[in-house]
């Protein structure tokens, strides 16, 4: 098992890789604030759904970055290591999330 991911429970992130996804995440989470208050306000309907299809947007994005940061880094080094296991558990991920 390699430093970064030990036994898959967590992971140290490099500076960069966990500015970046805090960003994204702060992004979101404003984003949903804002639909909050679109719906306390009583805005219309199709605006405040084009509101969540962006928010859905920003997550399918934070996850696209997180998914190629793991393949990058805990998938690539645990098989240079030999452990083949990680790409049964990436497979088991990508089931999950692709529903």
């Amino acid at each position: 098992m390699n430093n970064n991911c030990k036994n898959h429970k967590t992971k140290k992130r490099e500076e960069k890789e966990y500015k970046d996804l805090i960003n994204r995440l702060n992004r979101i989470e404003g984003q949903v604030r804002g639909v909050k208050k679109m719906v306390e306000e009583d805005v219309y309907c199709p605006d405040i759904l084009i509101q969540v299809s962006a928010i859905n947007s920003a997550l399918n994005s934070f996850s696209k970055v997180l998914l190629d940061n793991h393949i990058n880094t805990c998938v690539v080094e645990n098989i240079q290591k030999g452990n083949m296991e990680v790409i049964e558990e990436l497979t088991a991920t990508l089931k999950k999330i692709m529903k």
